[in-house]
């Protein structure tokens, strides 16, 4: 069977452990830019009857990651692979997924039909925003569960009372297969948002005495919601309070506020790229998961067993 790896600017690293991982060197491929910034793509090798697996998480910048994959993509249509899988480890636009006030976009949908047009085959990502987004793809998409690599971390931590906890009822879901896969209690943090990227706790939602709390979300942004929930759960008389996050955005002033908040640790996949210098932040790969994934996909076998 031929199968290529192809990795867009997006996360070099991540794919070479996966190309590692999966034992195979990636495939040769230029991505430059025209003066004016356009993107310009070269396949460096045949693909003719391949399958082709290319990875590129649509992170920030995400127009240039995002455009850079459809690029790629519409270069090996043309080259007539025989598939083109993209695994997307986080796939960006993901939180407008719905209608949620007059006269706003559905960004995830529209990606969607972008990639799908493109001649994308199949999408492989990890711990999307909302789980419905799978939906809005009329080809088949892999959405990994981030809990498989935080199992390990949690139970190497040997906490003396912990306890599950979701920072909003959105990820309520999320929270509680984390905690019912580890047998463990849960609580929520109930908070009212005033506009993007700003946040105001307003209850915690069960008992939080003397635990050592670990809270659950698929992403980190700007680190407002955590940290003001990380405060809210000692107030409450927490222990100690962690924090699991999938995806590492970390934007805007989200370092600071975490070196300076009551977190004992934040732990993040290496979906994102992160190379900045903060000693609560433990970052877990994600390489070993997608090498085993695609070859499960390109053996035809069970992606789900991996997480039972």
């Amino acid at each position: 069977m031929k199968v290529k790896l192809f990795s867009g600017s997006a996360n070099p690293k991540l794919a070479e452990d996966i190309a590692y991982y999966f034992d195979k060197p990636l495939s040769k491929i230029t991505v430059n830019r025209f003066s004016d910034g356009e993107i310009n793509v070269q396949i460096g090798e045949s693909v003719r009857g391949v399958d082709c697996f290319i990875i590129q998480p649509t992170c920030a910048p995400a127009n240039d990651n995002l455009m850079e994959l459809l690029i790629i993509t519409d270069a090996m249509r043309r080259a007539s692979a025989k598939s083109i899988t993209a695994v997307v480890p986080y796939f960006g636009y993901a939180r407008q997924d719905r209608k949620a006030a007059p006269r706003v976009p559905i960004t995830a949908k529209l990606v969607a039909n972008m990639m799908e047009k493109a001649g994308i085959d199949r999408v492989v990502t990890l711990d999307l925003h909302a789980g419905q987004i799978q939906g809005f793809f009329d080809i088949p998409v892999d959405n990994l569960y981030g809990s498989i690599l935080f199992f390990d971390y949690f139970k190497e931590m040997n906490l003396e009372n912990p306890i599950i906890a979701s920072p909003d009822i959105g990820g309520v879901a999320r929270a509680r297969y984390f905690a019912s896969k580890l047998g463990l209690d849960m609580v929520i943090v109930d908070k009212r948002r005033e506009r993007a990227n700003v946040s105001e706790v307003m209850n915690i939602i069960g008992d939080v005495e003397g635990k050592d709390v670990i809270l659950i979300d698929d992403m980190v942004d700007t680190a407002g919601t955590m940290v003001k929930a990380a405060k809210a759960l000692k107030e409450k008389g927490a222990n100690s309070v962690r924090a699991f996050a999938t995806h590492g955005v970390l934007s805007g002033p989200a370092i600071e506020r975490i070196k300076d908040s009551v977190l004992e640790e934040l732990i993040i996949t290496d979906t994102i790229p992160f190379d900045k210098e903060c000693n609560k932040i433990k970052v877990l790969k994600t390489g070993k998961l997608f090498a085993e994934v695609i070859r499960r996909i390109v053996y035809n076998e069970s992606i789900n067993k991996l997480f039972d």
